[in-house]
């Protein structure tokens, strides 16, 4: 029984803006999660390659600037991976799950393009992989397709995924504005990246668009075979014209 009741303890890779919201929303609402889940969650090692970064954040936690002294931690029954990138995220990713511990990760790209390798390695080691965060994480999607759709057959998907872009079009139909000029607006109001390559050219929205179509489909995860375009070559000239079509 104590076994059952012992806290779940967190190792989170990355201490960036979405590891700290992790720390504080578990902190903030630490005995409603408790009374939902039935266990404490506790964060207890956490990766950051600064720890300058986490002055002003309440965390009784390990601090290591070495990601993989979170994973090989013998205390941490959960990884929580928010650090991005393709590696070593991966190689982290599969470490954890070779070594019995549950993954939770916001890594769209990561999945999009090794989401088979990391599951398939999860069912042979019987350990979960969780993922909402990954696709549209204020909006519980994932789940609402592999659970609340299940009887559902789906035949296609569609939707606005990217706030970027979609702030970009916005402009462009309401205010007139060339893709340049909504562009440099979206940066100065922090809605786009200095480099927003990955927004205005369609990967984040076909990673996610990747993710939410294995799911409704069952098939492979398959990011290789998915056409991707983006908005930059849009013109003013288009945006007449689509506004002329209705």
């Amino acid at each position: 029984m104590a076994d059952d009741m012992a806290p779940v303890r967190i190792g989170i890779l990355g201490m960036g803006t979405v590891g700290q919201g992790t720390v504080r929303v578990l902190g903030r609402n630490a005995e409603e999660i408790t009374r939902r889940v039935g266990r404490e969650l506790r964060v207890v090692h956490a990766a950051v390659r600064n720890p300058a970064r986490l002055e002003g954040l309440e965390l009784d936690a390990r601090i290591s600037s070495d990601p993989w002294a979170v994973v090989r931690d013998p205390e941490v029954d959960v990884i929580v991976e928010v650090m991005g990138g393709q590696e070593p995220a991966l190689s982290l990713l599969m470490a954890a799950v070779a070594a019995g511990k549950h993954v939770v990760t916001a890594n769209k790209a990561l999945l999009a393009e090794h989401g088979n390798e990391i599951f398939a390695a999860a069912q042979a080691q019987g350990v979960m992989v969780a993922f909402e965060a990954a696709v549209a994480g204020a909006i519980p999607i994932i789940k609402a397709i592999r659970e609340g759709l299940a009887g559902n057959r789906i035949q296609w998907l569609a939707g606005i995924i990217n706030g970027t872009s979609n702030y970009i079009l916005s402009q462009m139909f309401r205010e007139g504005w060339d893709f340049q000029q909504a562009l440099a607006e979206a940066q100065r109001l922090g809605y786009a990246e200095a480099d927003p390559g990955l927004d205005v050219d369609g990967g984040d929205a076909a990673h996610k668009i990747t993710l939410m179509a294995s799911i409704a489909f069952g098939i492979p995860v398959d990011f290789a075979h998915c056409h991707v375009e983006g908005i930059r070559a849009l013109e003013r000239t288009d945006v007449v014209y689509a506004a002329e079509l209705g």
